[in-house]
């Protein structure tokens, strides 16, 4: 069984399913331009084609998947191209951002991040795509809530849905998705230190990285 293709608890079914496919369409198990049914589906995640199709709507909103009338759904092809744009995007917003909150973060905001970095790190060393990429994505916007700006939370987390990150199953046999991560505990070392220029320069690199790995492109 795949890491993000498998059976469901039966509680919360449309989210389940939505944060499973969703998961398994960024990390690239789930393969652009190819057609998934909601029946096939269901029966992958033990469920009925009813929470399936509901998850897939919501997804056609978010732009990972086409709706295809008596067929099913396509998963949204992104090209290189694409993927340069979102991370010129991420860099050109996010890394300021850090530099303005580093320092400002009080203990037990500080003590959350930290949580969450460590659990990128676990997900990366225990091999659990669906965890990396949901517990990536919750430390870069709890991250970027400390900057107080609602709406570039969405725009933040609208890029990030766009993202496709390929390639993490080698990634993770040679052990760098595993250096990857451990990247966040670095970016809080710096934020609780209040380096902010530091922490600017380092996360820059970090979107870089990210791009060069999962993308199998040169580092940015």
């Amino acid at each position: 069984m795949t890491q993000a293709l498998r059976p469901l608890k039966r509680e919360n079914l449309r989210d389940s399913v939505k944060r499973a496919i969703r998961s398994a369409i960024i990390s690239g198990e789930m393969e652009p331009g190819r057609v998934y049914s909601a029946p096939t589906l269901g029966e992958t995640f033990g469920v009925s084609p009813t929470p399936v199709r509901e998850a897939m709507l919501d997804l056609v909103r978010e732009g990972l998947v086409i709706s295809l009338p008596n067929k099913g759904f396509r998963v949204t092809e992104v090209s290189e191209s694409d993927l340069d744009d979102v991370a010129q995007l991420r860099t050109l917003i996010e890394p300021p951002m850090v530099r303005l909150v580093a320092g400002t973060i009080d203990a037990a905001g500080i003590e959350r991040l930290r949580e969450q970095a460590g659990k990128i790190v676990d997900a990366a060393r225990a091999g659990d795509l669906i965890d990396y990429v949901s517990c990536d994505l919750d430390f870069h916007l709890t991250l970027l809530e400390h900057a107080g700006n609602r709406l570039l939370l969405d725009v933040v987390a609208d890029l990030r849905a766009k993202t496709r990150l390929l390639g993490l199953t080698p990634l993770l046999e040679s052990g760098r998705l595993v250096e990857s991560a451990e990247e966040h505990l670095v970016i809080m070392d710096l934020v609780e230190a209040g380096r902010g220029e530091d922490a600017e320069a380092y996360l820059r690199r970090h979107i870089g990285h990210v791009r060069g790995l999962w993308a199998a492109q040169p580092e940015a």
